[in-house]
């Protein structure tokens, strides 16, 4: 009945049920957001030999993200008086709506997708730059020079990385001949990705560090050089909708490793899929999104011209050596 709605005539039903569905799926993602924040401060309190927070909410501190969000919203929402005042408050929606958007491509199981989409992984990187959009336009909309200069850097880094990051996903494109990120995981029903195209999955993971703008490539925010950025001038709810964007995209970034490199919701053996495909996406995103605090604790922060240089002469010649030896090894065993 539901999917014979879903498939009918555009109308104010089934506007209702898909407006529905994403609201329920903005709340699930908003859950995973206030836990991860507490999930990232726990398990970078652990790898620094100190506690994290342990008083809001029991030992655990499990509602010490939510007071956070709290005392944000109460804060008072400031512009500065030279401040590009329509850009300014359009800018933090800019930068967190396209975070939201591409989920809707991404499969989660083999029956929960919201849009099972021919080109999924084109719209996924198409979408996904436009945030950069928003925090140039933050940035320059502040009329502060730091946030000027994290602007530019965000649009720099973004630049610079997309490519390697595309590059990287290319020769997962060449095994399996699709674009459909269903198909891409129904290709990997024997071997995982990650075992045939390790190389690209380094590649992949490092560009999307770079691109989530988080340690050790936090530069368009570096705290010691530029105050905060392209949000020094944001306070508030505004504020908090940046911050948002990039919990929002590590949930969407570990979702389309997962799909790409770790099968999915496919079992980790054949006699083991009796335990449901959501099950075995949630282990694995679980996995990706731990590896992504683990750099946090672990790395220090990289230069800037050191940046530029790793993605050019270091990242790109990688990923497009990949591609040719990935070519080369399906033509050679086409042949066989």
């Amino acid at each position: 009945m539901v999917e014979d709605l879903l498939h009918s005539q555009p109308g104010i039903l089934n506007f209702g049920i898909f407006f529905l569905l994403a609201t329920v799926l903005l709340l699930v993602i908003l859950g995973f957001v206030t836990y991860a924040i507490l999930a990232e401060r726990k398990v970078m309190g652990f790898m620094q030999l100190r506690q994290g927070p342990n008083q809001v909410g029991g030992r655990w501190g499990l509602l010490q993200t939510v007071a956070d969000v709290l005392k944000l919203l109460l804060k008072e929402d400031t512009i500065p008086k030279l401040a590009d005042k329509p850009l300014f408050i359009i800018a933090p929606v800019i930068a967190f709506a396209p975070s939201f958007i591409v989920i809707a491509a991404i499969p989660f199981t083999d029956k929960l997708q919201f849009a099972d989409l021919n080109i999924g992984l084109l719209y996924y990187i198409a979408i996904s730059g436009l945030t950069t959009i928003g925090m140039v336009t933050g940035g320059w909309a502040s009329n502060n020079k730091y946030a000027l200069l994290g602007g530019m850097r965000a649009a720099a880094q973004m630049i610079s990385y997309e490519i390697p990051l595309v590059m990287s996903v290319l020769g997962v494109i060449l095994l399996t001949g699709s674009l459909n990120l269903n198909d891409i995981v129904a290709a990997q029903e024997n071997v995982w990705y990650i075992l045939l195209q390790p190389v690209a999955f380094i590649v992949f993971i490092i560009a999307s560090v770079a691109e989530l703008n988080r340690v050790p490539f936090d530069l368009p925010e570096s705290e010691n050089e530029l105050v905060a950025g392209f949000h020094v001038e944001y306070s508030g709810f505004r504020w908090a909708f940046f911050m948002l964007a990039e919990y929002v995209y590590m949930f969407a970034m570990a979702s389309l490793t997962t799909v790409l490199f770790l099968g999915g919701w496919l079992p980790l053996f054949s006699f083991l899929d009796f335990i449901p495909g959501a099950v075995w996406f949630a282990l694995k995103f679980m996995f990706v999104v731990f590896l992504l605090i683990w750099f946090r604790s672990t790395f220090p922060r990289i230069r800037a011209d050191k940046l530029m240089e790793f993605a050019w002469k270091i990242l790109l010649p990688i990923a497009l050596a990949n591609i040719f030896l990935t070519a080369i090894i399906k033509e050679i065993f086409k042949l066989l």
